[in-house]
């Protein structure tokens, strides 16, 4: 466990102005009606329909809040350059801030983040689930220790150099709920989403986020070790340092995509995942096709926020 202890870096009046977008908010019936016609050359079996959001509170999610509606909005914090080619150790955040910079004061985050080496004690994958109106905190991160990955719970709501985050008012409310079996595409879960309505919709960005569960099947996920001593200029270089593991079901995983990125230089999908048997990290894809089974509970987001992008930015490290 680690919590908080240190001073504040970073504050909100060193970042980059931050942009805003309203994102594109189809009717969700719409939405999952032309996801079960399109997801169909991704995966053998898909479901697709509008429910009443799940007690998220509850087992398998073990999220912070009930619910992931009211008010959506997507974050896009920090980003890749300032972890390679070399880390900036001193971008440091708080999601009390994140909440602030949108505009949602006591705000339910999920999401796919780095944990804050000054608090994990090395560079870590971060799993955010935090709910900030009930000072709830089950957000967990997994580390490399021993040359293995651990999972570990993480009491604070500070982070390092990037997020992908959805924020909502942690409410109840109607939901996109996703069914997925059987692989038969080289596309991720949340990729064939991201792809089937970015074929939609074209230049209107549509953004989701929220939890997915992995049933049944294993899945190829990476922890990133302690930060490299050396630059990571390339793509290969940054895989040549990541750690790569298989994880066994059942997993859940909290996810962000967005359909198409509006010029914000957006990281466009971003996913980690956490279980109740140690295992965690960034999702990369199922490596088990034929057994696979996905299940996903998204909501659409009405805005989008780009909050402290580098300036000087690239793609690498994207994956």
């Amino acid at each position: 466990r680690v919590e908080t202890i240190m001073e504040k870096v970073n504050p909100r009046e060193s970042w980059t102005p931050t942009k805003q977008v309203d994102s594109h908010v189809p009717p969700m019936e719409e939405v999952a009606e032309y996801l079960n016609g399109a997801m169909k050359e991704d995966f053998e079996k898909v479901e697709a329909s509008v429910v009443d959001c799940p007690d998220m509170r509850e087992a398998p999610f073990n999220l912070a809040a009930e619910g992931i509606c009211g008010s959506c909005r997507l974050a896009d914090v920090g980003g890749p350059p300032y972890l390679v080619p070399s880390v900036q150790r001193h971008k440091v955040y708080n999601l009390k801030d994140i909440a602030e910079e949108i505009g949602l004061p006591g705000a339910n985050f999920v999401g796919a983040g780095a944990g804050s080496s000054r608090l994990a004690g090395v560079n870590c994958e971060l799993m955010p689930n935090s709910h900030l109106k009930t000072s709830t905190i089950e957000t967990h991160f997994a580390k490399m220790k021993d040359g293995k990955p651990v999972l570990n719970r993480y009491e604070s709501n500070e982070f390092g150099l990037l997020a992908n985050l959805l924020a909502s008012e942690g409410k109840k409310g109607r939901v996109l709920k996703i069914v997925a079996k059987q692989r038969l595409s080289d596309k991720t879960f949340v990729g064939a989403i991201r792809t089937a309505l970015g074929k939609k919709y074209g230049d209107k960005p549509v953004a989701l986020g929220g939890v997915f569960l992995i049933e049944k099947g294993n899945a190829k996920l990476h922890v990133m070790p302690d930060f490299s001593d050396t630059p990571l200029k390339t793509d290969d270089d940054v895989n040549n340092w990541l750690h790569f593991y298989e994880a066994h079901a059942p997993l859940t995983m909290l996810s962000v995509c967005v359909s198409h990125d509006p010029d914000l230089d957006l990281r466009v999908e971003h996913t980690h995942g956490f279980s109740s048997h140690g295992q965690g990290g960034h999702y990369h894809y199922d490596t088990t096709p034929k057994e696979v089974e996905y299940i996903g509970y998204f909501s659409i987001a009405e805005k989008i926020f780009r909050i402290d992008a580098p300036q000087d930015t690239h793609a690498i490290g994207r994956d």
